[in-house]
């Protein structure tokens, strides 16, 4: 077992490792037992009741959180013509076509997210290897293959964010910084929340939530009282 520092011990003290606190009191204590230096993010994991191995039973998609990460995504599309366009309007940082997969090619990955025109997917697609292991390649499920592509770089500009369940039936999603008042903190959780209720595969059986905690870098996890959430707001 890795050592743990005095700092972290120290903040580890401050939780009961046996309890589950209310939303509030979990976004509270977080704040409290953050000891990085810098302004931590604030990550809430769901351990899920399903099977990744079913095809009928992978969850992935994305949410706007009503007060963003705290981190200024930066946005590259793949469009032409027009819609490369609408994308520069509307705010994306990098707008071309072979240009940019050929500086991929060559290891440049200096952005966030990538959003595509499903007809530049098939240039795209050629960058799978690359892309795929980083968790960057763009997919309808996640609105970033689309034609609306302005609609799609302002709402990642906003705060929007991809969940996806992993191999063990785990999800993490960020869902502020340290530095957030506790209601936008508590807002955001609420909404990454309800919108893993609502993508609950008809498949799964038993208990869908089995398990939430909520972190700050570096920090210890707290565990949540799934009971609390709905009344959170």
């Amino acid at each position: 077992m890795a050592k743990r520092g005095k700092k972290y011990v120290e903040a580890a003290k401050l939780v009961d490792r046996f309890k589950a606190y209310s939303v509030t009191e979990a976004i509270e204590l977080v704040k409290k037992t953050s000891i990085a230096k810098f302004d931590a993010t604030v990550e809430v994991a769901f351990r899920l009741g399903v099977d990744p191995k079913k095809a009928d039973q992978q969850i992935r998609g994305a949410v706007v959180l009503p007060h963003g990460t705290g981190k200024v995504q930066r946005v590259l599309v793949f469009a032409k013509g027009e819609k490369a366009k609408e994308a520069e309007v509307a705010g994306a940082d990098y707008v071309g076509d072979t240009d940019y997969i050929n500086k991929i090619q060559q290891g440049w990955f200096d952005f966030d997210v990538i959003v595509a025109t499903p007809d530049m997917m098939g240039e795209v697609g050629k960058l799978g290897r690359v892309l795929g292991p980083k968790g960057l390649m763009p997919n309808p499920k996640t609105g970033t293959v689309t034609f609306d592509v302005a609609r799609a770089v302002k709402e990642i500009k906003a705060g929007k964010v991809e969940y996806r369940v992993d191999k063990a039936g785990n999800i993490h999603v960020p869902i502020g910084k340290i530095s957030f008042d506790n209601e936008k903190l508590v807002d955001n959780f609420t909404t990454i929340y309800e919108t893993i209720l609502k993508v609950k595969p008809a498949a799964a059986k038993g208990t869908y939530v089995k398990n939430v905690t909520v972190t700050s870098t570096m920090g210890p996890g707290i565990k949540v009282d799934p009971s609390t959430f709905v009344v959170a707001r």
